[in-house]
């Protein structure tokens, strides 16, 4: 190496230092500017990280105790300390444990909710009742509901109504080897 490339290669190093140095100084001028909300922000986000993991830990231990309450009451239905805290950690399981007991009253789950107004309209022989859970789009037993009013509508001899609305079935629908008998049935009528 020669004289010169030595000294370039020093200058190049002092610049690199340089720059270094200058930008740990801004660094700093910026942090010494700017130290109370920095501080309040790392602060905020530690805080921020710990609440979420406490309100997840204790949502988990909430499902747990929920998830043993429900299996007690399944095994003794009339445990009232297992439907107390049923109630108090999860109002879901606490209304499915309900209808479990036989009550039906009261019911807001989505799907239980369906099932009580189907297992009601079953009971009354209610083609009206059926035919409003049938038009709903998301109703679970939409065809089974349907098949329920055509079989309604046969047995009150209103044949032609009976094959209309079995024509409502679709093809890939699990109730449709039903929808085949009573159409088989609807045929001699």
């Amino acid at each position: 190496m020669s004289m010169k490339e030595n000294v370039d290669f020093v200058k190049g190093e002092l610049n690199s230092e340089e720059k270094f140095l200058e930008g740990t100084v801004k660094v700093e001028r910026i942090f010494k500017k700017y130290k109370f909300p920095i501080i309040v922000a790392v602060v905020l986000l530690i805080a921020l990280a710990i609440g979420y993991n406490v309100k997840s830990y204790m949502d988990e231990q909430n499902s747990i105790k929920a998830n043993k309450a429900f299996e007690t009451v399944l095994q003794n239905p009339k445990d009232t300390e297992a439907l107390a805290v049923l109630k108090e950690t999860n109002e879901k399981l606490y209304q499915v444990a309900s209808y479990i007991n036989g009550n039906k009253d009261g019911i807001n789950v989505k799907y239980l909710k369906e099932l009580v107004a189907y297992d009601k309209a079953l009971n009354e022989n209610s083609v009206e009742k059926l035919n409003d859970l049938s038009m709903q789009n998301d109703f679970l037993l939409k065809e089974f509901a349907i098949f329920n009013k055509a079989l309604l509508l046969a047995n009150e001899g209103k044949y032609e109504e009976a094959k209309t609305a079995l024509k409502l079935i679709p093809d890939s629908s699990k109730a449709t080897e039903l929808a085949k008998l009573l159409n088989h049935y609807l045929a001699t009528k």
